[in-house]
């Protein structure tokens, strides 16, 4: 709004000017914004209508520098918001709703979920690939600045949903999984590595069932029957046994439910049934895990010192093991999956770690860890609280692997942020890898057991990953210097290319979802190459097609790419 004042203004006049000019503003720059929107070229991002902040208050401009910096010089250049107050202002929550690891990360208590379960549901949008190449098509990139885009330009209310990264790639050649760019979570430190340590506890629950296996092993292999029903169920001072709690589970799976109550009353021969699970050690997949890409551990032998030797069996009783990275625990794809406390322990109770000599799978419930695995997992259960650079609200929870599971961000942040964003609002969730794993396990696993479906799926593509597709274009090899096939203009390849992308199109209308192309510009790309895949994307059932430019510009090189999902 301009207005003028008097040559000489007073102390009187230049405030009641000011008041007029902001009243004014708010009751005729609406419509006229509308009207203008309207304009070929208007950028409607550059005007801030009256509310348009109300979907997300704490979204902020970013200065943009080009050429653009390094990812963490960004990050560090942007001075964010204590986390707590990014959730409260856009959300209206309560203190005790979140749970602060520090002023930029936090956790969000699972109690919202149960306050705000009546309320209707958000928009929900997933965001996928094409099949994934070693240039990256950037879906945590895009995912970010889509959601920049949303809260900081266009007004609407939204919540980030995204996993976390494992250490091992952030410290190997892959680096770090914040984003990038102008479109990232921060601080891009905290996100890369500890966070609240939801992957410490996996790492601890995982390799606490693996000393238990092989301790029942060692035991069985050294001890009478007896000695392991004294063990395992000890008489107290007054010569009473008792089962605890964790011991139901196999004591149901062998039909002796009836008799938890009163384990004196167990015959001989249910006593032997009940403390031997015969493990059979070539049967064990249960590795160990740790967070860090350590080669030298990838295969192991177990049990080398004096004290696993049997006597009884006159051998050591050693054996030959793997560890493997945390995240690829079954135990993070199980926090990804779980509704609730009772659905993760029922989940953790059910994992098959070996079979017995018999041929029967041994879970974590016959070896009554199942409590304790839960235990250690139960801090990890509430999502993450981040934000992205511009100031939007994001959940960082989960982190499975797509290859060898799900590949998908938790259940439980898409729920309660559904909940949170409310019936206008927008969830974004992102599925790892490309469209034909993390998008369809997306829709086979995750939606299945979460009932919930998205209204719309974004597929990220490149024009150079698209000209890798054509299977014309030389092999990309990590460290060297892309050939002149991905630097120069060829629409031919760009079009052969999009055999990958038309694919994953139709396999998101399959599912009965609308898609929407995000092209993520890269500097070599031209207006010839884009135009050819937007074309062709829209010629095969894509909704839109549009260019985003959200790594260099941040929301406002979204801004296309929000109208199109908003429509």
């Amino acid at each position: 709004v301009l207005t003028s004042l008097p040559p000489t203004p007073s102390r009187c006049t230049t405030p009641r000017t000011m008041w007029r000019a902001v009243q004014s503003g708010r009751r005729f720059l609406p419509p006229v914004a509308a009207a203008a929107a309207a304009v070929p070229g208007y950028a409607a991002y550059t005007y801030w209508r009256d509310g348009a902040k109300s979907g997300c208050p704490t979204a902020k401009h970013v200065k943009i520098v080009s050429p653009t910096p390094s990812d963490i010089d960004i990050s560090q250049s942007v001075k964010p918001l204590p986390v707590k107050e990014v959730f409260q202002q856009t959300f209206g929550l309560a203190d005790e709703d979140i749970l602060s690891y520090g002023p930029y990360k936090g956790k969000l208590n699972l109690q919202v979920y149960e306050k705000l379960k009546n309320q209707p549901d958000g928009h929900y949008v997933v965001v996928v690939g094409i099949n994934p190449t070693p240039l990256g098509e950037g879906k945590s990139t895009t995912t970010i600045g889509l959601s920049q885009a949303l809260g900081a330009y266009l007004g609407q209310k939204v919540l980030t949903n995204i996993r976390q990264p494992s250490m091992g790639p952030t410290f190997g050649i892959k680096g770090g999984a914040a984003g990038g760019g102008y479109s990232q979570c921060v601080p891009m430190e905290e996100f890369n590595l500890h966070m609240t340590g939801d992957i410490h506890a996996i790492t601890a629950a995982h390799n606490l069932f693996a000393a238990a296996i092989d301790t029942r092993w060692y035991h069985e292999n050294t001890s009478s029957v007896d000695g392991l029903w004294k063990r395992l169920v000890p008489a107290d001072k007054k010569g009473k046994r008792s089962f605890e709690p964790s011991m139901y589970a196999r004591l149901e799976k062998l039909g002796l439910g009836h008799k938890k109550d009163d384990p004196d009353s167990l015959t001989q021969a249910e006593i032997e049934q009940f403390v031997k699970l015969d493990i059979d050690p070539s049967t064990i997949t249960w590795k160990r895990v740790t967070d860090t890409n350590d080669k030298y551990l990838r295969q192991v032998e177990v049990g080398k010192s004096s004290s696993e030797f049997s006597k009884r069996l006159n051998k050591q009783l050693s054996r030959e093991s793997a560890f493997a990275i945390t995240v690829s625990s079954e135990i993070m794809a199980i926090l990804a999956l779980a509704t609730d406390l009772k659905d993760l322990r029922a989940r953790l109770g059910k994992m098959i770690c070996c079979y017995s000599n018999a041929g029967k799978p041994l879970t974590a419930d016959d070896f009554g860890i199942t409590g304790a695995l839960t235990v250690l997992m139960m801090d990890a259960l509430p999502p993450n609280t981040m934000q992205t650079l511009e100031g939007t609200p994001a959940l960082v929870h989960a982190g499975p692997f797509a290859n060898i599971a799900h590949g998908n961000s938790s259940v439980i942040a898409d729920k309660i942020g559904l909940k949170l964003v409310g019936k206008d609002g927008y969830v974004l969730t992102e599925a790892g890898f490309g469209a034909d794993m993390g998008g369809e396990k997306f829709f086979n696993i995750k939606s299945y057991y979460s009932g919930l479906k998205p209204d719309c799926a974004v597929i990220v593509c490149s024009v150079r990953a698209l000209k890798l597709h054509s299977c014309e274009a030389p092999k990309v090899v990590a460290g060297e210097a892309l050939s002149k096939e991905y630097t120069e203009e060829n629409v031919d390849l760009v079009e052969k290319g999009c055999a990958n992308l038309i694919a994953h199109i139709q396999n998101v209308r399959k599912h009965g979802v609308h898609a929407v192309v995000a092209i993520n510009r890269f500097a070599g790309d031209t207006e010839a190459e884009l135009e050819a895949i937007k074309r062709i994307a829209k010629e095969n059932g894509a909704h839109d097609a549009v260019v985003a430019e959200h790594f260099a510009k941040g929301g406002a090189g979204a801004v296309d790419l929000g109208k199109a999902v908003m429509s």
